[in-house]
């Protein structure tokens, strides 16, 4: 029997409002809106036999990657798109010309993967490699823009994949991992990503992530203003990632971990932002993000030795520990803790300064209130600023939205 989930979202409607809007700066001139010559078009009225103008578009998102050359720009009309097997992006593009994959003019673009394979897999099961992802990608040089891909096996599997942007994905109810990179994956952007809802009943919870970079190696990533939430195992996760920084910025992880789909034999960690672990060592860097009411931790090391830099995040109500970092020789500072299991657990050989536990004292915040961080995004798909989680006190400790 087949496994469905309800859409997981906090305040969806508006959410999708606010992601599909022209981003500013460097991707905005990859991004343009204007048509080229060398646009192709999508539609659910199109034919493949078309050709891909906006006025003949094709009907398959796949047709249209197949017929790309470095500079296309793939414009996605509005819809739903339900293929009988993954979308797979195996070719490149070039670092001047890259190739685009867009939600066309701000439509809502929605990729359905619940006709693939694998949706779910059995109990114990495995999913071949080129099957996992309703958006399969192994190519460099790409842009992903302004998509909703749901009910996949993974929702964007990346493997060996290098200098793309992923910009304003939403990525729920997954069977698998919202966002994985995996292999030797490297300079990817992944901004403003929203995954949520996903889970894995082949492995009773216990690998569906929101966002995982995992069992691989590569310079250069970076993830940025993402929400991950409300997945059955960790919000971030960046298992055995081996000896390559990753830098988190404006990033949230909540309610990651609880059985919401009555799994049998559930195995979710529940962690926010889980560090890497088993041994290998990376020296990643999260700044100004929060972890709030995971089943387990909000930002683990879990064993992973690296020398790690967690500067001004906020972990709060985590029923473990708010900062786990007694197995790395990590950097904290300027962190706020509050309401946590243990607020903080270094060990001997990670250090802090100017955190809330250094500083002693009561804390209070100003805002517990979420509704405005998790709800519509802003016009240039930022999260909204708030007063959640700061400081009463007006101390600087602590993220800021």
């Amino acid at each position: 029997m087949r496994l469905r989930s309800a859409a997981l979202s906090v305040g969806f409607p508006g959410l999708l409002a606010g992601l599909l809007v022209l981003p500013s700066g460097a991707a905005a001139h990859a991004d343009a809106s204007a048509v080229q010559a060398t646009d192709l078009y999508v539609a659910t009225n199109g034919s493949d036999s078309n050709p891909g103008t906006l006025s003949a578009p094709l009907k398959t998102i796949q047709r249209a990657v197949d017929l790309a050359q470095p500079g296309t720009t793939i414009q996605v009309r509005g819809g739903t798109y339900a293929p009988s097997g993954n979308i797979r992006l195996l070719k490149s593009g070039s670092a001047g010309q890259p190739i685009t994959l867009r939600g066309h003019n701000g439509e809502r673009v929605v990729i359905d993967g619940e006709n693939m394979p694998y949706t779910p897999g059995a109990v114990g099961s495995s999913i071949p490699r080129a099957e996992r992802g309703a958006v399969h990608i192994e190519g460099d040089h790409w842009r992903l823009i302004g998509l909703e891909i749901i009910h996949g096996p993974y929702g964007v599997f990346g493997l060996d994949t290098n200098n793309n942007v992923f910009d304003r994905l939403v990525t729920r109810d997954n069977y698998e991992s919202g966002f994985h990179l995996q292999g030797a994956s490297a300079n990817n952007q992944i901004l403003n990503l929203d995954s949520h809802g996903n889970r894995d009943p082949r492995k009773n919870g216990e690998s569906a992530d929101g966002l995982a970079v995992k069992e691989g190696s590569g310079a250069g990533n970076v993830v940025r203003g993402a929400r991950l939430w409300n997945n059955s195992d960790d919000g971030l996760d960046f298992w055995m990632f081996d000896a390559s920084p990753i830098l988190v910025e404006n990033t949230l992880a909540w309610g990651n971990g609880f059985n919401r789909w009555n799994l049998p034999d559930y195995q979710g960690d529940g962690n926010g932002f889980k560090m890497g672990g088993n041994g290998v060592a990376a020296d990643h860097t999260v700044r100004n993000s929060m972890a709030w009411d995971n089943s387990a931790g909000g930002f683990v090391d879990n064993n992973n030795p690296g020398r790690m830099k967690i500067e001004r995040c906020t972990a709060w109500r985590n029923p473990k520990t708010g900062f786990a970092f007694n197995r790395s020789s990590s950097t904290l500072t300027k962190n706020l803790a509050v309401a946590n299991g243990t607020n903080a657990s270094l060990g001997s050989t990670s250090t802090g300064s100017g955190n809330s536990w250094n500083l002693g004292g009561t804390w209070t915040l100003a805002g517990t209130d979420a509704s405005a961080i998790t709800g519509p995004r802003t016009a240039s798909g930022a999260i909204p600023s708030s007063t959640f989680l700061r400081p009463g006190n007006g101390a600087d400790v602590g993220a800021r939205f």
